[in-house]
């Protein structure tokens, strides 16, 4: 946080994290760390395969709209 917008450089990971906290870590409280490791695993996979994203146009896969948006610049 040392020059003019570093401050936004996180937003897009914070944003991630509420959203994981908020869908997925509130709503199934696990006592045992292995559980919620394999459930965050399982949320982030759900997250970037099935997950409609708004800001994507509702697409669920953000991986192909970031190959399509790069394809097109090229």
């Amino acid at each position: 946080m040392d020059g003019k917008s570093r401050c936004l450089d996180n937003i897009w990971i914070e944003r991630f994290w509420r959203t994981i906290k908020r869908e997925y870590i509130y709503l199934h409280p696990e006592n045992d760390v292995t559980c919620l490791f394999e459930g965050i695993k399982n949320y982030m996979s759900y997250y970037n395969t099935q997950r409609p994203h708004q800001s994507l146009g509702n697409h669920t896969i953000p991986i192909k709209v970031y190959k399509t948006r790069k394809d097109k610049v090229a």
